[in-house]
C-alpha cells in the first residue's frame, strides 16, 4: 500500500528556465514599448505643446485601460486558461506603438496609449501563470524573473529614447514594433507549451486555504494598499522624474533619461533580489523590509544634490521594487488555484494606481511645481506600517 501511495504522490516537477527566460524576454519587449511612452514625454510636450495635465491624461489612459481589463482577463482565464492569447496581447502593443510613431494629433497619442493598455492587461495574467506552471515549485524566483524582464525593459526604454527616438525623431518608435512582432512569435510557442502543462499544474494548485474567508480578505486588502503606495511614488518617479531633474538642476533631456534609466535598473535588480530572498526568508520578511526600509532614502531625496539624487533613486528603486514579487507570491499562496485573478488585480491594481497618481501628480504639479510633488510623495512609505496585519508565518 505504501508503494502504491507513493507512486499516487505528486512527484517533483522541474524548473522550466527555458519558458521562464522565453516570458521574461516577451516582459522586457512589453514594457519597452511602455517605458518608452512616458520617457518621450518631454519630447511630446515640445512637438504637441502639452500640459502636464495632459501628460498624465495619457498616463491615465494607458495605465487604467490596463488596470480594469486584468483583473476580469485573470478571472476569466482561470476558469478557461487560454495561454495562446498572450500573443494576442503583443499584437495590441505593436498597433498601440505604430499609432505613437504616426500620430499628428494628441487623441491619436492617447488612443496609442490605450493599445499598449490592452495588450498589457491580455500579456500579464497569463504571462504570469504560465510562469508559476514553470517554477517548478520555485514561486519567488520564478515570478522575479518574469518581472525581471518586466524592470529591465522599464529601465532600457528611456535608453533607447535618449540614444534612438531623440536623435531620429519620433517616427523612429515604428523600428521597435518589430521586436512586438518577435514577441507575438515566442509567445504563440509558449503559449503552445503552456496549454500542454496547466491541467497538472491546476490540479495540484486547487486546495482550500487554512484560513477564514474574512481573514484571506483582510491580507488581500492590506496587500493592495501596500501595492497602492508603493505604484504612487513609482509613478511620480517613472512619469515625471526628467522634469523634475530638469527643472531642479538644468539638466539636458537625455541626461535625465540616463539617470531614469539608473532608477529603473536599481528596479530591475530589487525584484529579482526580492524574489530569491522571498523564497529563502519568506515573503513577509521581505515586505517589512522593502515597504518601510525605503522611508529613510525617500524623505532625504527632495533635500539633495544632482549627484546624491542619482544614488539615491538607484538605492529607493532597488528597496521598493523587491516588495512586488513578493506580494504577488504572497497574495497567490493566500488564494490557491486563482492564479489568473491574483495577477490581474494585483498588476491591474499597480497600472491602475499609478495612473490615477499620475494624473493627480500632474495636476499638483502644474498648480504647486514639481518639487512639490516629490516632497509630498516621499513620506507615502509610512504606509508600510500596514504590513502589521497580515498573516504572520513563512508560508501562508
Amino acid at each position: 500500500m505504501s508503494d502504491l501511495t507513493a507512486a499516487r504522490a505528486p512527484q517533483p516537477v522541474p524548473t522550466a528556465w527555458v519558458v521562464l527566460i522565453a516570458i521574461s524576454a516577451c516582459h522586457m519587449i512589453n514594457d519597452v514599448m511602455q517605458s518608452m511612452l512616458s520617457a518621450i514625454y518631454p519630447q511630446l510636450q515640445d512637438e504637441f505643446s502639452l500640459s502636464y495635465s495632459q501628460i498624465g491624461l495619457m498616463t491615465f489612459a494607458f495605465q487604467v485601460t490596463a488596470s480594469l481589463l486584468q483583473p476580469v482577463v485573470g478571472i476569466v482565464t482561470d476558469k478557461n486558461p487560454m495561454p495562446r492569447s498572450l500573443a494576442l496581447g503583443m499584437g495590441s502593443t505593436f498597433v498601440g506603438v505604430m499609432l505613437l510613431a504616426l500620430a499628428h494629433v494628441y487623441w491619436v497619442l492617447v488612443v496609442g496609449a490605450m493599445l499598449i493598455g490592452v495588450g498589457s492587461a491580455i500579456f500579464h495574467p497569463e504571462s504570469s501563470r504560465v510562469a508559476r506552471i514553470a517554477s517548478g515549485g520555485k514561486f519567488g524566483t520564478a515570478q522575479s524573473l518574469f518581472q525581471l524582464g518586466g524592470n529591465f525593459g522599464q529601465a532600457l526604454g528611456p535608453l533607447l529614447a535618449a540614444f534612438v527616438v531623440l536623435p531620429l525623431g519620433r517616427p523612429s518608435i515604428a523600428i521597435f514594433a518589430i521586436f512586438a512582432m518577435m514577441g507575438s512569435a515566442i509567445l504563440w510557442r509558449v503559449g503552445t507549451w503552456a496549454e500542454g502543462k496547466r491541467k497538472a499544474t491546476v490540479a495540484r494548485e486547487v486546495r482550500g486555504s487554512s484560513m477564514s474567508r474574512n481573514r484571506v480578505i483582510l491580507a488581500i486588502s492590506v496587500l493592495a494598499l501596500l501595492t497602492f503606495t508603493k505604484n504612487i511614488y513609482t509613478a511620480s518617479l517613472s512619469s515625471y522624474y526628467t522634469f523634475f531633474l530638469i527643472h531642479k538642476f538644468g539638466v539636458s533631456t537625455q541626461t535625465s533619461q540616463v539617470m531614469l534609466f539608473l532608477f529603473l535598473g536599481g528596479m530591475a535588480a530589487g525584484v529579482m533580489l526580492g524574489g530569491i530572498f522571498g523564497d529563502r526568508i519568506g515573503p513577509l520578511k521581505v515586505i517589512w523590509f522593502s515597504i518601510l526600509g525605503v522611508l529613510p532614502f525617500t524623505l532625504l531625496l527632495p533635500h539633495v544634490g544632482l549627484m546624491p539624487t542619482g544614488i539615491l533613486s538607484v538605492i529607493i528603486g532597488l528597496i521598493l521594487a523587491s516588495a512586488f514579487p513578493a506580494i504577488v507570491v504572497f497574495a497567490q499562496e493566500l488564494v490557491p488555484g486563482r492564479t489568473g485573478m491574483i495577477a490581474g488585480i494585483f498588476f491591474g491594481f499597480a497600472f491602475g494606481m499609478g495612473g490615477i497618481a499620475a494624473a493627480v501628480l500632474g495636476v499638483v504639479a502644474d498648480a504647486k511645481g514639481i518639487e512639490y510633488v516629490y516632497w509630498i510623495c516621499s513620506f507615502l512609505p509610512i504606509m508600510g506600517l500596514l504590513t502589521v496585519f497580515l498573516p504572520r508565518m513563512h508560508r501562508v
